[in-house]
């Protein structure tokens, strides 16, 4: 603990924006990074709490309190306080493949969960965090190894961050292993879902040439159990990991769904990805916020992603609609702390010019000549049924439903290969041994726990890859 006093004399400060009127020109990162000294004191103001609930684990239900990749952020603020950034960067990347990452996009439950956080004044983690990864980056990406080659060979199916997570680590165990990737490019949700203003591209093509460098073959345009039978890669593989994101979207199936301007937000986002790092987008129809009255349903991160985008589109008004009722502008810091509380959260989205309403259900959409032209909603009561007498409608030109998936898609792979299904539809896979039905395949990220964080699918990754090492060679030196 290098600043034993540092909590008493340095308040927290946090990284700003660019104004918005600046931001929302293009799809740059907006963030302004903290000077070095900032970023120091911050470091310093870290207790080295007795019980480190930033990075603890929950000992009834073996979950983590704060950070699921269980950063050891107490070590490497007193290194990034003590100016020692290199040792601050291997510390981080021992439990963290991409932390550059999560820097940037992570909800950050380890700032939720800091002793700090009792009065509202948690140490700025997420910043020093993206500070020693950018930094580590800076300096150049180096390929590591942890041993040998072993002859084994595995194939990982989806490159999120659950699959090149669990990928790394497999071939710096020394296995041969091969990324398939039924897109153009490598990154899964961190390139295609999450828009560029909040995280550049670059990062992830960085990472990418880290981990050929280490000897991951990326096979693109691989639809595996599509233009590729899942049986092919299951014979001529020792291990299979199936990494794919939870991609069936939760519908809306209310009368006038069928209308044309009705999106889910991952038609709507990846086409502006794709838009910005230079893709074609092939014979499919732009879905396009330009000029048009934009609802987006649905208040989580993928809403607020739609509504930057919208806004950098250029639409004429954004309103933003939750089913449930607004949260509390402060969480009940008794009740929920350490734990990941419920409060009222605004994004930097939020800022640019969105209308929020809440406990709001749409009850019917309808348009002019099969096009969307108005939303029929009503207030929602606590059993999310409409109070009578509430109702309203709103002009709509698209809407975008953000309002989560429900599991992995089924047809292709998964029916191929008859894999059994826990009740919610994901695939059915212990967090141990992360085993499928099938002995030789493996589950991770998304596909296995549901839809849920970066963070939680680089944890995953890492997870999985230490499974199957064990299963290859009876014992295994990767972290778990």
């Amino acid at each position: 603990m290098g600043k034993v006093t540092g909590f008493l004399e340095f308040e927290r400060e946090d990284r700003d924006y660019l104004p918005v009127e600046e931001r929302i020109r293009n799809y740059k990162e907006f963030v302004l990074p903290l000077p070095e000294k900032d970023i120091r004191e911050q470091a310093a103001r870290c207790m080295n709490c007795g019980v480190p609930y930033c990075h603890g684990t929950n000992t009834i239900t073996s979950q983590p309190t704060g950070c699921p990749v269980n950063n050891q952020i107490p070590d490497w603020n007193d290194l990034v306080y003590s100016g020692n950034w290199d040792e601050a960067a291997r510390n981080l990347h021992s439990t963290n493949n991409f932390p550059e990452v999560t820097g940037r996009v992570c909800p950050a439950p380890c700032e939720a969960s800091c002793t700090l956080n009792i009065d509202d004044n948690p140490v700025a983690i997420k910043s020093i965090e993206q500070e020693i990864a950018d930094r580590a980056i800076a300096s150049g990406l180096k390929p590591e190894s942890y041993g040998p080659k072993t002859g084994k060979k595995v194939a990982v199916v989806g490159s999120g961050p659950a699959g090149m997570a669990c990928a790394q680590q497999l071939a710096r165990a020394g296995h041969d292993v091969h990324l398939y990737e039924k897109n153009a490019k490598a990154g899964g949700l961190m390139r295609y879902g999450i828009p560029d203003f909040k995280m550049e591209k670059k990062i992830v093509d960085l990472r990418v040439a880290q981990m050929e460098s280490e000897g991951v073959t990326f096979h693109y345009g691989a639809h595996v159990g599509v233009n590729l039978p899942i049986e092919q890669l299951v014979k001529d593989y020792d291990a299979v990991a199936l990494t794919g994101g939870s991609e069936k979207g939760r519908d809306l199936p209310i009368p006038g769904r069928e209308l044309k301007g009705i999106h889910f937000a991952m038609e709507f986002l990846p086409q502006q990805n794709r838009r910005v790092g230079g893709e074609d987008l092939g014979r499919i129809e732009p879905i396009l916020a330009t000029d048009k009255n934009v609802v987006v349903i649905g208040g989580g991160d993928t809403g607020s992603d739609c509504i930057g985008t919208s806004i950098r589109q250029g639409a004429k008004s954004v309103m933003n609609f939750e089913i449930m009722p607004q949260p509390p502008e402060h969480e009940n810091k008794p009740l929920t702390w350490p734990l990941w509380p419920l409060k009222l959260r605004t994004s930097s989205s939020h800022e640019e010019g969105v209308t929020r309403d809440f406990a709001v259900l749409t009850t019917k959409f309808t348009g002019e000549n099969g096009q969307v032209k108005k939303l029929h909603c009503a207030r929602a009561d606590a059993k999310f049924q409409p109070i009578p007498g509430s109702e309203f409608e709103l002009d709509a030109d698209l809407v975008l439903l953000a309002m989560g998936f429900v599991h992995p898609v089924h047809e292709g792979m998964i029916d191929a290969l008859n894999l059994d299904l826990d009740p919610r539809g994901n695939i059915k896979a212990d967090q141990i041994a992360y085993q499928s039905s099938q002995p030789k395949v493996f589950a991770a990220g998304d596909m296995r726990r549901g839809q849920s964080l970066v963070v939680w699918a680089i944890r995953e990754g890492r997870q999985c890859a230490h499974a199957i090492d064990k299963f290859l060679m009876g014992a295994t030196a990767l972290p778990r």
